[in-house]
């Protein structure tokens, strides 16, 4: 594997992400990121500060001749989601990524490579390091926490940013300009119960697992119609031909990744158990059927494994099953106003027992605010009638697009003089940093772009090396060519 990845161009972005990829920084501890771009900033001689929600704001002045030009703010998030493959011993907290060419792209070894906001943050350190570049004047914005609630936009004080216009460097496709995106809402639902003593004999223990599957980002890889490994697994459960006692549960991970794996241990009687395993031989067939050519390597396995003490009580795991078969997922509306565009979605991110409750996260997305609470009055009530409480959190507006933007007017016309014709202008079913902060500061023209990453939020995430060229190349050429005060 070739892993010098600052041999690539253009050499100060490759020089920064080098640097970055070898710096922990999954969600809530981006602590020594947050140090390096400080220190950065510091040795550059640049006006550097850290505010209480942890964001980090460096300030460069306008090169010679461009004072005259509109502020502009480069903003990006500092952390990365942590997902890595079962095989893979990792530990996000003290190792490195291990990042590597592989032909046109950069990836990682079994881990995501946090390219996702990682490309971002090393093209606004580039910016500011280069001193050759024309530029009006300059904000870097580093917001924390992006990935698991967007509390560093949510912690931005109004008047501290003096731009006009904000780039969010945080989009996933090269040649597109994104002018919107979609809010948010997380329901958080929870099943209470009392574990009871498994049976003394009758029953044999097994542990059925879901594995293989793509994953990705809850809201851009929605609309892939990817399995979610939770609803996989529970609706094998609802139709199990046997009867089965449901022990413990574990499936998905993080809210905003499409839940790769999920395993149950339950109880099936002994005198079933043969009948029980070839349904789920049939059940993984079926599976794999019906998403052909999109989960190719889905697997679905049962073995045996060690008897439990203590199992949820039949009536809870029932009501349990049910629900999570009920529970709305996947897309749910598509955009008329915009054809391929994503409206509304539902992603069962986890569920898992603790031996006192079922706990269970769904991130809901629209841009339409009104739908995204419908949705979680949806989730709430499929859940309240398997006696669940839900609790609706964390919600955050979407960024309604403005087509007569003057910073869009620009860039399209940067982009068409670079690279001889004109960027795709559209929204994006995620949560940008832009709607939070364009509620902050209203008045701000915003637009949000970046490289071409692929699988985001998953182990085979991996960025195309060309596509930061071109991606880095339009963004300072997008500065040269600011609009005036």
């Amino acid at each position: 594997m070739d892993r010098n990845l600052t041999a690539l161009k253009p050499a100060l972005v490759w020089k920064h992400f080098a640097e970055i990829v070898r710096i922990p920084r999954p969600s809530h501890h981006e602590e020594a990121i947050r140090r390096y771009v400080l220190d950065f900033a510091r040795s550059l001689g640049l006006e550097a500060s850290e505010d209480e929600a942890h964001n980090v704001l460096v300030r460069k002045p306008a090169s010679k001749g461009m004072e005259n030009r509109k502020g502009v703010i480069l903003q990006a998030h500092l952390d990365m989601v942590p997902q890595k493959n079962n095989d893979k011993t990792f530990d996000f907290l003290t190792d490195p990524i291990d990042a590597y060419i592989d032909g046109e792209w950069v990836t990682a070894d079994g881990t995501t490579l946090g390219a996702d906001n990682g490309i971002g943050v090393a093209a606004i350190l580039a910016v500011l390091e280069d001193d050759t570049l024309e530029h009006g004047p300059l904000e870097a914005l580093f917001t924390a926490t992006e990935e698991t609630g967007m509390d560093g936009a949510f912690g931005l004080q109004p008047g501290v940013l003096r731009g006009e216009i904000l780039l969010n460097l945080d989009s996933e496709t090269e040649g597109e300009l994104y002018v919107g995106c979609a809010g948010g809402l997380d329901a958080n639902m929870t099943l209470p119960y009392g574990e009871e003593p498994t049976p003394a004999a009758g029953y044999a223990a097994a542990r059925l697992t879901v594995k293989g599957l793509k994953g990705g980002h809850s809201g851009i890889q929605i609309v892939c119609q990817r399995a979610n490994a939770n609803k996989v697994l529970f609706r094998f459960l609802n139709a199990a031909p046997c009867e089965l006692l449901l022990c413990s549960v574990d499936g998905g991970g993080l809210r905003n990744a499409i839940p790769r794996e999920a395993e149950a241990v339950v109880l099936v009687p002994e005198a079933g158990y043969a009948a029980f395993a070839e349904a789920v031989a049939a059940y993984e067939k079926t599976i794999q059927e019906e998403f052909a050519g999109i989960e190719d390597g889905v697997s679905i396995r049962v073995e045996p494994c060690a008897r439990p003490e203590r199992m949820l009580p039949r009536e809870a795991a029932m009501r349990l099953i049910r629900a999570v078969v009920g529970c709305p997922d996947g897309v749910q509306r598509m955009s008329m106003a915009m054809p391929g565009l994503v409206q509304t979605s539902s992603n069962l991110a986890r569920v898992v027992s603790d031996g006192s409750a079922v706990r269970m996260q769904s991130l809901l997305r629209s841009s339409v605010r009104s739908e995204k609470f419908a949705l979680g009055e949806a989730i709430t009530a499929v859940f309240a009638l398997a006696g669940a409480t839900t609790e609706l959190t964390g919600a955050y507006d979407g960024w309604n697009p403005d087509m007569q933007s003057p910073i869009l007017k620009a860039m399209t016309a940067s982009y068409e003089a670079l690279y001889g014709r004109k960027p795709a202008v559209t929204a994006i079913h995620a949560g940008l940093e832009c709607g939070i902060i364009g509620g902050k500061y209203p008045g701000l023209d915003m637009i949000s772009f970046g490289p071409t990453i692929s699988y985001p939020h998953s182990p085979d995430e991996k960025v195309e090396i060309a596509s930061v060229a071109k991606f880095y190349d339009f963004l300072v050429h997008t500065l040269r060519n600011v609009p005036e005060k």
